[in-house]
């Protein structure tokens, strides 16, 4: 598990570094995402499908990583999130999205996080 949270503070570090447009389509951030992700060095692979209806944007070291554009309800990304924790194939979840999703830090005892890009803009969306 401690390598496993190492690994989600790297890909949290590298995301920091991301500046996307003001209206970005979901395409357009994965494609930021995975270059932040390569910069850094990290091992990605893009669209990993973890079972029938399970396909993750990204999976980085054991670490499942999600992009969401917009406003996306909470209610589906939490039943999003645990389709892929009860995979058995993440160590860890990351969503990057807009603004804090306010997520649980586990979900089905598969560690959660969410990149909120607002926050490290330094600026209220609305």
């Amino acid at each position: 598990m401690e390598e496993v949270m190492r690994r989600v503070e790297e890909i949290a570090r590298a995301l920091s570094v991301l500046r996307l447009p003001a209206a970005p389509g979901e395409y357009d951030m994965h494609e930021l995402v995975e270059r932040a992700l390569e910069q850094a060095e990290l091992p990605v692979a893009h669209e990993v499908r973890l079972g029938p209806g399970r396909r993750i944007d990204f999976m980085c070291g054991g670490v499942g990583i999600e992009v969401k554009k917009g406003k996306p309800a909470r209610a589906a990304v939490l039943s999003q999130l645990r389709r892929y924790a009860l995979s058995g194939a993440v160590g860890a979840l990351i969503v990057v999205a807009p603004g804090d999703l306010r997520l649980p830090r586990a979900i089905g005892g598969v560690p959660v996080r969410c990149v909120a890009l607002a926050r490290l803009w330094g600026v209220a969306l609305p």
